[in-house]
């Protein structure tokens, strides 16, 4: 007897598993495939017997076992009905095959386990909950671990999260002091055995509680003491970690939805014929029936005597009785099972189309477009929402500095002969760098000034460029062949230190109380005073130097419409140069940050250090009070510049949204990134535009916030100002009634909504989510950040079950799995994520863009193509099956054949194939030679039509010919768009109107929204590495180098992690986000 019961909490012993398998946790074993040896046959049939159709035919089969009604043998239903579902048994089981495949290429994979005293390999499907497990550099993660040690200082490790939320930067993970200690000592790893009771397995991925008990005391755990399932371990030689959630209880499997039997929408159509034929079938079957019976009463008395016929037999009723059934096998070819080989073998072909299109082939990488399931193309025609991931599939993932302005001067514009600014292109000469033996080879600069600039010892390029080189978390290191390695917190930070690399502002180390860079060519050590980290709130972050003259300068860079108000009045002129510069940078969907600096007084940095440790050491009020000397020290700044980044995206990306969006398609980007982030691709896409009316900002931090911010927009976005002073008191009747109506009202103007996973996980409740898809469907764009691989699916299912439209996703991580498989259609691009997503999806390519070419051209075509067959297949089957019907008036309603079934499957192969084969043979032998040999006299004609095109009559007639042949079915075409337009026309025609009746729109917007695009970086929701650094935590033990004047004084630093943890604990209850604290 088997008890179900509910996982409230998990208790798991460190190296027992003999304790650990009293509480029954599931092991490491995966499984993504629907089917296995004794369930294939059993879930199979009953999937495929879900099609009316299929239930007909054997219901047909069961009546033509039975003598007394069947006029037709049983094996014309019973062969093509086993060859159809064999046919779909073999693809579903082929299909299946490769997801064992695939879960037996992960089960199988190697991992150091430390069982008996000694590190053993072990497949992952063998490893249990409590096991202690090492891990290398470059490693996937085998299951939930929790951190016990690492090769780094203070049990640090760098973990990169690119299948959990799509994020490629490196995430830090820190162990308990008390575990760190066991370091990679196998003896004492293998006595560790303290007892983890934490909850219960759940989907979260940035949220873990629990306590370790080990050596008479407690320790508290949180999500930054865990490394998931389905990370990499990088920048790290070794790590262990004791296992907490294993296989399908991890967070990652947790997040991974079930693979779903998809079925057109076509297909539901024909259930839905099926039943409504099934009815005809049987209203003709019941007038045929009444028919032989009256014929029998009347008539067939008469005809008994020429026959043998029982006593018993003489029942007109019953004779009808039989004749009804008799007629319901005749007549079942008005739907027959052909239709359905027919349906598979055209959507076959139409699959190969897909394999075999060149346009969707990228060169690059070899790969091909795929149509991995083949039941789902005419769906392709009929898509009316796209969710996209932003990360890997829309963008490249991939930052590069491109232009900047310093000093009221842009750079990165290359002008002609004319000063006209011109498009940088491969064509023009890319910059020579200074110290070609240290430049990052992939970095490519065109405007030579800058250059000059920095040859002639322009002092604010100079300085501009070193903010770039020591304003940031940046770590180096030097790999094998001795190059310099930059680990980067943000990809901004990274471009924007490689760009001051080239330049020659090299970062070359730093310890925590300095900076070391290279100007010049001249190695340069500053003395790290004090790091101002930046969070969401200041969105900037500074660093505080002493420079080899002694000299007190603070460097800061952030967003621009906050370190504007920190500059000096003086700075007026240049402040007006540079906004215009960076709505022009703005205008080219590149991310941007202002750069600004300030001298500070010796005297002074005292006392405000001072005032700082105070702080630091102060019991109450501790963030405001160190959030206000930031402030304090942040004012009268002087202004540099602006930098602008190019977050690359995929090529042809912009033009496929356009195109998407010209055939009315909605785009919703749901992204695990930040929300700036996405609003700067979204503005990069052209999803967002300057010229929008609004963009609504929903960030609530409850149900109730979040349903007064969507209902204030939607008021907003319908023109009504309806009084609210009543709270919520709303008609939830009236507002359910009116829902549909609203939605699909015209909305004059384009909105977009921007909503982070938070605010949408409230909004996904039973109460809200009507207001958020009503909101969310009265938008032109949709973008849905910081949201979990499980939000992705649900907001998917939402759209499918209240919008009844057909869905598509599109992605490249693992964290897009489960929104593939909730859409109607799944599409994976194969980029650099991995392939879990292409092993997911029903359609994969290479490059975002194809998906134009996929539903615009093939997956209109398939539908057009499965339509127009349809309307030809059952208007073919019907008069056929009707000749039956009118024939019985004429046989005395006997239920015979008036078309024996062998002699009409003789017609249609002798009229199919033998047309064929009569057109070919035909055709090749008028174009043979042997015909012309053997008839030379019948051919005098050979050779004529050359001589006789020189004839300008000739020309004459057959261009008379055309003009006649073609001008009435112009006209007629004409007359007909212009005088009954079909839907396609009027859609055409408002298009045009809608073209001509917008104003034209600068290409470089002069005016700048407060949402234009700005880094990301500047808008973290977490702090970054700052303390991190300043603590010296992730930096190994060296020889510092000999620093002069005033030295730097820690605070605190034995209890930075107890003071990030409580910062962090503040910050989720003050702003109620999820978040994950990078440290």
């Amino acid at each position: 007897m088997f008890c179900f019961m509910v996982e409230m909490e998990r208790i798991v012993k460190a190296n027992d598993r003999e304790y650990n398998e009293k509480f029954q946790y599931a092991d490491n074993r995966i499984h993504t495939s629907k089917y296995n040896i004794l369930t294939f046959l059993p879930i199979n049939l009953f999937e495929q017997f879900q099609r009316v159709a299929n239930a007909y035919f054997l219901c047909l089969l069961i009546l033509q076992l039975i003598p007394e009604i069947s006029s037709l043998t049983w094996f014309t239903t019973i062969v093509p009905l086993v060859l159809v579902i064999t046919m779909t048994a073999v693809k579903d089981a082929t299909d299946d095959y490769f997801r064992h495949k695939s879960d037996n290429q992960v089960n199988n994979r190697q991992s150091e386990v430390l069982i008996d005293s000694k590190l053993q390999n072990e497949k992952w499907m063998n490893v249990k909950v409590g096991d202690i497990i090492k891990l290398e550099n470059n490693q996937f993660v085998a299951a939930d671990l929790l951190l016990l040690s690492s090769s780094e200082p203070h049990g640090l490790c760098y973990v990169e999260t690119a299948e959990l939320d799509g994020e490629t930067n490196l995430k830090v993970r820190h162990a308990l002091s008390v575990t760190s200690e066991l370091g990679a000592d196998i003896n004492r790893l293998a006595r560790f055995d303290g007892i983890v009771v934490c909850e219960a397995p759940n989907n979260k991925l940035d949220k873990f509680m629990g306590i370790l008990s080990w050596k008479d005391s407690k320790h508290s755990l949180n999500n930054e003491k865990i490394i998931l399932r389905g990370c990499i371990l990088r920048n790290t030689s070794w790590c262990f970690g004791m296992v907490i959630f294993a296989g399908p209880d991890t967070k990652l499997m947790q997040n991974s939805g079930k693979t779903k039997f998809k079925r057109t929408s076509i297909d539901r159509l024909m259930n839905t014929l099926v039943l409504w034929i099934f009815g005809f079938l049987i209203c003709l079957g019941i007038i045929l029936a009444i028919g032989n019976s009256i014929w029998e009463s009347q008539i067939g008395d008469q005809f008994r005597t020429f026959l043998f016929w029982n006593e018993g037999e003489k029942s007109s009723v019953f004779s009808g009785f039989l004749t009804f059934w008799s007629y319901i096998i005749i007549l079942n070819t008005v739907v027959p099972i052909s239709l359905y080989v027919s349906m598979e073998v055209i959507r076959l072909g139409h699959s190969y189309f897909i394999n075999w299109d060149r346009k969707m082939y990228y060169s690059r990488k070899a790969t091909p477009a795929e149509a991995r399931t083949t039941t789902l193309n005419e769906e392709l025609g009929q898509i009316e929402y796209i969710f996209s991931d932003k990360t890997g599939t829309l963008t490249q993932n991939i930052m590069t500095f491109k232009r900047c302005s310093i000093n009221g001067r842009i750079y990165g514009e290359v002008p002609d002969d004319l000063d006209q600014k011109t498009e940088i292109t491969q064509e023009k000469e890319p910059v020579d760098f200074l110290v070609k033996s240290q430049a990052d080879r992939e970095f490519q600069f065109f405007d030579h000034n800058l250059m000059e600039s920095i040859k002639m010892g322009d002092p604010k390029v100079h300085e501009f460029l070193r903010v770039l080189a020591l304003c940031h978390t940046v770590m180096s290191e030097e790999n094998s062949a001795g190059e310099l390695i930059y680990q980067v917190q943000s990809p901004d930070e990274g471009a924007l230190v490689t760009a001051a690399r080239n330049f020659g502002f090299i970062f070359k180390s730093r310890t925590p109380e300095t900076i070391t860079i290279e100007e010049l060519g001249t190695l340069v050590t500053y003395q790290l005073l004090a790091f101002l980290d930046f969070n969401n709130t200041r969105k900037r972050m500074s660093v505080i130097v002493r420079n080899p003259e002694g000299q007190i300068k603070l460097y800061s860079k952030g967003a621009d419409t906050i370190l504007f108000e920190k500059l000096h009045p003086s700075n007026e002129v240049l402040l007006s140069l540079t906004s215009d510069h960076l709505s022009e940078f703005a205008g080219e969907g590149l991310r941007t940050l202002a750069i600004a600096h300030r001298d500070l007084d010796d005297k002074y940095f005292k006392e405000w250090h001072k005032m700082l440790e105070d702080a630091n050491a102060a019991t109450e009020e501790r963030d405001e009070r160190i959030a206000g000397l930031y402030e304090e020290i942040e004012r009268d700044l002087m202004l540099l510049g602006a930098t602008a980044v190019e977050d690359k995206l995929q090529e042809g990306v912009i033009e496929t949204v356009t195109s998407l969006s010209l055939a009315n398609i909605k785009i919703w980007v749901l992204t695990g990134d930040k929300q700036e982030t996405a609003i700067n691709i979204g503005y990069a896409c052209n999803m967002l535009t300057d010229d929008m009316n609004d963009v609504f900002v929903i960030a609530g931090n409850n149900a109730v916030e979040v349903r007064e911010e969507l209902r204030k927009a939607k008021e907003n976005l319908s023109g009504q100002n309806r009084n609210v002073s009543n709270g919520h008191v709303v008609c939830e009747k009236k507002q359910q009634l009116e829902l549909d109506s609203i939605v699909e009202e015209t909305v004059t103007g384009d909105y977009a909504l921007i909503i982070n996973g938070h605010s949408l996980a409230h909004a996904l409740e039973s109460d809200v989510k009507s207001d958020l898809l009503e909101l969310a469907c009265m938008c032109k764009t949709v973008v849905c950040c910081r949201v979990t691989p499980l939000q992705k699916a649900q907001v998917v299912e939402l759209v499918k079950k209240y919008r009844n439209a057909v869905t598509l996703a599109i992605g490249d991580g693992a964290n897009d799995v489960s929104m593939i498989k909730s859409a109607h259609i799944g599409v994976g691009i194969s980029g650099q994520e991995g392939l879990q997503a292409v092993l997911a999806s029903d359609y994969s390519f290479a490059q975002f863009r194809y998906l134009q070419r996929l539903l615009l051209v093939h997956g209109r075509w398939s539908y057009f193509r499965m339509c127009k067959f349809l309307c030809y297949f059952f208007y073919k089957n019907f008069a056929f099956t009707l000749v039956h019907f009118w024939f019985g008036f004429f046989c005395a309603f006997s239920a015979q054949i008036a078309l024996d079934t062998s002699y009409w499957t003789f017609i249609n192969h002798v009229f199919i194939w033998g047309s064929i084969a009569v057109y070919f043979s035909i055709l090749f032998t008028m174009h043979s030679n042997g015909i012309f040999g053997i008839f030379p006299n019948q051919f005098p004609f050979v050779g004529n039509a050359r001589h006789s095109l020189t004839q300008k009559c000739i020309w004459l007639v057959i261009l008379l010919t055309t003009v006649a042949s073609v001008l009435p079915v112009v006209v007629f075409r004409f007359l007909k768009v212009n005088l009954y337009p079909t839907l396609s026309d009027q859609i055409r025609r408002w298009q045009k109107a809608q073209k001509k009746a917008r104003p034209p729109s600068s290409r470089r917007p002069r005016t700048r929204r407060s949402s234009s695009r700005r880094s990301g970086y500047a808008f973290a929701h977490q702090e970054g590495y700052g303390e991190l650094i300043t603590s010296g935590k992730n930096m190994r033990a060296k020889n510092p180098p000999p620093t002069s004047g005033l030295e730097k004084t820690h605070y605190n630093s034995t209890s930075w992690i107890e003071n990030l943890c409580k910062k962090t604990t503040d910050t989720v209850s003050s702003f109620g986000q999820d978040k994950t604290v990078k440290l």
